[in-house]
């Protein structure tokens, strides 16, 4: 974390979102990845990791933890990034997720995405990812304070959020256009009338058994409420 200097002569935190990436330059790293998750908490479709390493000069400006992103400022942004950054998207869907573990399919991921790029330091969001073949660290809320993993949490959610929509035209019924998949009433609700469909989560309380979770139960209160938690 750097330093600057403060305009009483003494020494302030310095707070932009380029710091981590901006120290590192300056220990000799050259290829930073960020990485970062979407869909998570998520009670359908893929899990989606992206890992981003921005080019020299990139302007962050409008660059930020997906969370705190209208739709089209991230996808303003997702436009920016793969426009000139070196990136990519990898998923884990519902089926491997069941087989392996919510846990040890977002570490897999994370891992398979920051290798995809050869980077020779790696960010991730909160915790580290073991493994990774070069130095890493696991950064506290980490799309909030790395330029790198905001892009990648960009990267991941855009993607996701594309794949939901296309999965909302094989079933309508479940809302997946504008839940994107989590457990809010009208997914709750469309889970108890219809049943999990093949995209579900079968490993997950509420498509194994719908009926645990009456009409009006919700896991939380919106999609992007959810995807802030997961």
């Amino acid at each position: 974390m750097g330093w600057r200097e403060a305009g009483s002569g003494g020494v302030a935190l310095t707070t932009s979102m380029d710091r981590y990436e901006r120290l590192l330059a300056d220990q000799g790293f050259t290829r930073v990845a960020g990485a970062d998750e979407a869909g998570r908490g998520a009670l359908a479709g893929p899990l989606v990791a992206g890992a981003v390493i921005l080019p020299v000069g990139f302007d962050i400006d409008g660059i930020n933890d997906s969370k705190m992103l209208s739709e089209p400022q991230r996808e303003a942004a997702y436009a920016r990034i793969v426009a000139s950054a070196t990136w990519v998207a990898c998923k884990a869907e519902p089926a491997a997720i069941d087989a392996r573990g919510l846990h040890r399919s977002n570490i897999a991921l994370l891992r398979r995405a920051a290798k995809a790029l050869e980077p020779d330091y790696v960010l991730t969001d909160g915790f580290p990812v073991p493994r990774i073949p070069c130095p890493s660290l696991g950064v506290k809320k980490g799309d909030a304070v790395s330029v790198s993993v905001a892009a990648a949490s960009i990267v991941a959610k855009v993607t996701r959020d594309r794949i939901m929509r296309r999965l909302h035209r094989r079933f309508p019924e479940f809302g997946f256009d504008h839940n994107k998949g989590y457990g809010t009433p009208d997914h709750l609700e469309a889970l108890e009338r219809h049943g999990p469909t093949e995209v579900h989560r079968m490993s997950f309380a509420p498509c194994a058994q719908p009926s645990l979770f009456p009409t009006g139960f919700t896991l939380s209160r919106s999609a992007d409420e959810a995807h802030a938690e997961a």
